[in-house]
């Protein structure tokens, strides 16, 4: 088997379990708080907080500007295979190729972060690098053989990671705020859950005694508020019901 098939089916494979690298995240920090609790970045534990958590909810804006545009027929959250109905080129496609992936990065890497440790924030990236670069190799080469030229021009003119914002040209869509409240709750209180969870491993081992910080306090309950609220909407009203996407 070729390299290029070999990333291909790996990527494909990838792409399958790609909802579950942030589980791996969670005991290799528990691991790294526990065994070498150190504060790599000498920052306030409040200022710190704030930069990590603005890094994740720059993430999640990323995400939401993919979700607001986002026609019918396109991936999404399908895990069972590549699907792509129509070649997205504009609104945030138009400066990067894989919004959804910088925003993931961007979500967890703010998590990350506020570990407070060097090495797995550099290990962390490497991980992420190493598992979604076969994903988003697998679906470029999907789309290569779907849309063939289009393809291939927009792809020249658009970097794969890092947004090149003077390429921009406005969606063909109207934004669709209920899309955004329907699909990126979850996501919304996952930074919450996970950024209180690790203030209050670091506040045990610190400080002995399991406590959370008023500030994560705070985030987790407007975070998990929103949660409740939103996810009844969508399981028990149609009010977030989008037609057509």
């Amino acid at each position: 088997m070729s390299l290029v098939e070999e990333f291909d089916k790996r990527g494909n494979w990838f792409f399958k379990y790609r909802s579950y690298l942030p589980v791996v995240l969670y005991p290799l920090a528990t691991l790294v708080v526990f065994l070498e609790f150190k504060q790599d970045f000498l920052v306030s534990d409040f200022r710190w907080s704030l930069i990590c958590l603005i890094i994740s909810f720059a993430g999640l804006f990323v995400r939401v500007l993919v979700i607001g545009f986002m026609p019918k027929g396109t991936s999404g959250r399908n895990t069972s295979k590549q699907v792509a109905e129509t070649l997205n080129t504009k609104g945030i496609y138009s400066v990067v190729r894989h919004p959804l992936y910088l925003g993931n990065f961007l979500m967890w890497f703010g998590i990350i972060l506020y570990v407070n440790n060097i090495w797995f924030a550099i290990s962390s990236i490497l991980l992420f690098w190493l598992y979604y670069e076969r994903i988003m190799f697998a679906e470029e080469q999907f789309l290569k053989r779907k849309f063939g030229e289009q393809y291939l021009e927009w792809s020249l003119k658009t970097p794969p990671f890092f947004p090149r914002l003077k390429g921009w040209q406005n969606a063909d869509l109207e934004f669709s705020f209920k899309n955004v409240l329907k699909r990126e709750y979850n996501g919304l209180f996952a930074i919450g859950i996970s950024f209180a969870y690790l203030n209050i491993l670091k506040n045990y081992i610190e400080l002995d005694k399991f406590e959370i910080s008023k500030f994560w306090l705070f985030t987790l309950i407007i975070t998990f508020v929103i949660f409740i609220f939103l996810r009844t909407l969508k399981k028990t009203t149609r009010i977030l019901h989008v037609s057509g996407r």
